[in-house]
C-alpha cells in the first residue's frame, strides 16, 4: 500500500513516473495546504485555486527538492509564496474578515467527532475567526506551529526567516490572537482557553 510509504518514498516513486504516488502525496497534505491557503485567501474558491497551484508547482519542482528539510516544510513554503503572490495580484484587503461563511467552511473542513463536539466546534470557530483577523504572516506562523506542528526552524525555512525571528513573531502573534479573542468574546475568552 502506497499510503504507508514515507513522503520521500512517494517522491522517489513519482520521479520515476508513478503518478499515483504523487496523488497519495496530494491526499496526505491537501487538507493542511487548503487550511493555509484559507488563511490568506479568505474565500474558498481562491483557497482552492492557491492549493491547486501549489500542488502543480510542487510537482514541477519535485526533482529540485533537496531533502534537507521535510517535504511538508518545502511544500508549505510553496504555499506561502504562492499565496503571497496571489494576494499581490488580487490586492486583497487582509483586514476585511466579515465573511461568516468562510469560517463555517473552515469549520466544516476541520471539525471532528468526539464527545464534546459542540464545545470543540465553538472553540474552533472562535479561534479560526480570530486567526483570520490576524495579518497573513501572523496567521501563517500560528497555523504552521500549532496545526502543522512545525518547529521554529521549519517555519523559518518556509517563510524565509531566521528561527529567532520566527520565535519573536510567534510570541507577538499569540499576543495579537489573544487580543482578538478578548475583543470578539468580550470576557468569555477565559472559558475557551
Amino acid at each position: 500500500m502506497q499510503s504507508k510509504l514515507s513522503d520521500i518514498e512517494l517522491i522517489e516513486q513519482t520521479l520515476v513516473g508513478d503518478q499515483s504516488a504523487y496523488a497519495d502525496l496530494v491526499k496526505r497534505h491537501q487538507r493542511f495546504v487548503f487550511t493555509l491557503a484559507m488563511r490568506f485567501a479568505k474565500t474558498r474558491e481562491d483557497a482552492e485555486e492557491i492549493a491547486q497551484d501549489c500542488f502543480i508547482k510542487a510537482y514541477r519542482s519535485l526533482a529540485s527538492f533537496q531533502r534537507q528539510s521535510k517535504f511538508s516544510t518545502w511544500l508549505y513554503s510553496i504555499v506561502y509564496t504562492t499565496a503571497m503572490t496571489a494576494l499581490r495580484k488580487k490586492r486583497v484587503d487582509t483586514d476585511s474578515i466579515d465573511d461568516e461563511n468562510t469560517f463555517i467552511q473552515i469549520e466544516n473542513q476541520t471539525s471532528g467527532y468526539d464527545v464534546n463536539n459542540v464545545e470543540n466546534k465553538s472553540r474552533s470557530y472562535y479561534l479560526n475567526q480570530a486567526i483570520a483577523q490576524l495579518l497573513p504572516d501572523d496567521a501563517t506562523i500560528i497555523t504552521l506551529f500549532y496545526n502543522g506542528e512545525q518547529s521554529l526552524e521549519e517555519i523559518g525555512q518556509t517563510m524565509g526567516m531566521d528561527p529567532n525571528t520566527v520565535k519573536v513573531k510567534l510570541f507577538r502573534a499569540r499576543q495579537r490572537l489573544k487580543e482578538k479573542l478578548e475583543r470578539n468574546l468580550k470576557g468569555e475568552v477565559k472559558e475557551l482557553i
